[in-house]
């Protein structure tokens, strides 16, 4: 790696440590720790929320699938597209109304709890178990992402790139927690939609504009240019079935929560749908464009960057295509740039990672340790529990991500369907219907999760070939529907939903 890059990269991981330390000194409580006080602005929350979202898959696993499978993949672009805007819309400005009413919930098994007087603690021990579950394959994703930059970038080993990207990842969040998090993730998600811009920009000209790109993708495999041909119905229903997701995401929802105001989000919801559309066009693009440049490319040249290919009848292409945004970065740019550029695809790496470490430090600390084990557990000693579990989670997130053949949008896709799965129908249900119960979150959250490991790991594929999200997430609002109606919910639980939808109607 050049020299000017290698230092680039290095100011951006000081700077993230730095935002680190300040805010450590901001963090007094739980509720700092893991909702930030609720203070966040319409523009920290909304690219806050855009940025642990997206993560290593947006500069790394959707570019690669596009790459490999052209444009059919774009229909797991349109599907998060549509989820994330209905999310903002339906869901941002009632949680964060109703889980202040409902005693000032500070985490999803939190606000479940309290939303139906659950004394019993079962709702908050299932939705904990199931974050942490989900979590733990999430974070080994981003894991995953940020070994193959390394390795791709410093000509590390696979396992020793693993291991400094988790301690990089892991310090500022130990530290600061929400705060750090997410003004971090509010720099991070500048920096990856000026990449996501820049880059395919950069490479649609070096091919000759966007027809020279067509042509030459055209002439390698012309089904690449087709969204529909040889994509079944089943698989646009799969793609765009990722949109379902949004609603069940806890360390998206969660940004919601700690708005600073309801009135904040309209604003937040143009910023985070602009973003997110203009970024998923750009990955697009990127793996689109890759494809036809790479196939041009002196392999010689290519292996003085570490760029590793193969030939697939008679076409030159990456062996790994995951890292076509990576190989664009140190192709066509000044190594000043390239550096901002492969700082950006730690930013999505790091921006994502930080906050399901989070949230699921926050399960153990305010969900097991607070609730369940030691009730008069002090502030300080909650968030140094939560710091601890913060780095037990991530190292057996490290470890699972130590294969280096793992798929970064594997992983993602199976703890994304987990969580979509298991919490979407029941967030939605929990915001919009009186009659919904303890018993009916229950069992539609066990519903939910369940499905989505069995069809996972058994049922896919032949006339199974559908993304589990779509049978968890339709089991769970049946079975949630079914067992509700079986009984008429406690008087202060509906006169709790009717306060908060009183306080909401003043917004």
């Amino acid at each position: 790696m050049d020299t000017a890059t290698l230092i680039t990269f290095i100011v951006y991981l000081t700077g993230m440590l730095v935002i680190g330390i300040i805010m450590y000194r901001m963090t007094n409580n739980l509720s700092d720790y893991v909702l930030g006080g609720r203070k966040l602005g319409p523009a920290v929350a909304a690219l806050s929320a855009g940025a642990s979202d997206m993560s290593g898959w947006l500069i790394l696993g959707l570019p690669g699938a596009v790459y490999a499978a052209g444009l059919a993949e774009a229909w797991m672009a349109i599907g998060l597209s549509i989820g994330a805007y209905l999310n903002w819309q339906f869901v941002a400005k009632r949680l964060r109304v109703y889980t202040e009413v409902s005693n000032n919930s500070i985490t999803i098994p939190d606000f479940l709890e309290n939303r139906f007087k659950d004394n019993s603690h079962i709702l908050r021990v299932i939705s904990a178990l199931v974050i942490l579950l989900f979590f733990t394959f999430y974070t080994s994703s981003g894991m995953v992402a940020g070994a193959k930059l390394f390795e791709a970038s410093f000509g590390l080993e696979y396992q020793t790139a693993l291991w400094i990207g988790t301690v990089f990842i892991v310090s500022y969040t130990l530290l600061g927690g929400f705060l750090a998090v997410a003004w971090t993730d509010f720099v991070q998600g500048l920096l990856m939609f000026v990449a996501l811009i820049a880059v395919p920009i950069v490479a649609l000209n070096e091919m000759g504009g966007w027809d020279a790109a067509v042509q030459a993708v055209g002439e390698i495999d012309a089904t690449h240019l087709n969204m529909v041909e040889g994509v079944g119905l089943m698989a646009i229903i799969s793609s765009v079935a990722w949109g379902l997701g949004y609603f069940g995401q806890p360390h998206i929802i969660v940004r919601f929560m700690a708005l600073r105001s309801p009135k904040d989000v309209p604003m937040a919801r143009f910023i985070g749908t602009t973003w997110m559309i203009l970024g998923l066009y750009g990955a697009i693009f990127t793996g689109f464009v890759g494809l036809a440049f790479i196939s041009t490319q002196d392999v010689n040249v290519l292996s003085q960057f570490g760029i590793s290919v193969i030939t697939e009848n008679g076409i030159q292409m990456l062996e790994d295509p995951e890292k076509i945004f990576i190989a664009f970065s140190q192709l066509l740019f000044h190594p000043v740039i390239a550096g901002v550029l492969l700082a950006a695809i730690l930013a999505t790496i790091m921006s994502t990672v930080d906050s399901q470490l989070l949230v699921s430090s926050s399960a153990i600390a305010e969900d097991f340790y607070k609730a369940i084990l030691k009730k008069e557990a002090g502030e300080k000693e909650l968030v140094w529990v939560g710091r601890i579990a913060t780095l037990v989670i991530a190292l057996i997130a490290a470890s699972i991500a130590t294969n280096p053949e793992s798929s970064v949008l594997n992983l993602v896709s199976y703890a994304w369907a987990g969580f979509g799965a298991a919490f979407g129908p029941t967030i939605l249900l929990a915001l919009f219907w009186k009659r919904f119960t303890r018993n009916g979150a229950f069992a539609g959250i066990l519903a939910g999760a369940v499905t989505v490991i069995i069809w996972g790991e058994f049922l896919s594929g032949g006339i199974f070939d559908l993304y589990e999200i779509v049978p968890g997430f339709l089991l769970n609002l049946i079975i949630a529907i079914v067992v509700s109606l079986s009984q008429q919910p406690k008087a202060e639980i509906e006169e709790e939903y009717d306060e908060a939808m009183e306080k909401l109607n003043t917004y």
